[in-house]
């Protein structure tokens, strides 16, 4: 029985090893894809598209888990904070904005 548990533990513990080279993948990814270079994470397309990938992720855990509120109440925070980054970007650079809208394929 103590075995069998430390196997599954074992196993547990790999896959989330695996999710988290995905995620860091996927983080790379966006940022060279929105900041024109690898370094630049602060700009703000990088930020906005960070966020909306982690608003797309907890999206789909919470068609799965619909009584999560916890989860709900940080996606809604998650939201905030990319409607308030837009917002900056919209008053600052409308030609930036509107690429960014494209790029992520977001509605305004």
């Amino acid at each position: 029985m103590r075995f069998s548990t430390y196997i599954k533990k074992k196993k547990e513990e790999v896959e989330a090893m695996i999710s988290k080279s995905e995620l860091k993948d996927k983080k790379a990814e966006i940022v060279a894809q929105l900041s024109g270079g690898a370094t630049n994470t602060g700009k703000t397309e990088v930020q906005v598209g960070l966020l909306t990938r982690r608003i797309n992720d907890l999206t789909g855990h919470l068609k799965e888990h619909k009584k999560d509120f916890s989860t709900r109440r940080g996606l809604l925070k998650l939201v905030g904070q990319r409607r308030r980054l837009l917002n900056y970007l919209r008053n600052e650079s409308q030609a930036r904005y509107a690429t960014i809208l494209q790029t992520l394929n977001l509605r305004k």
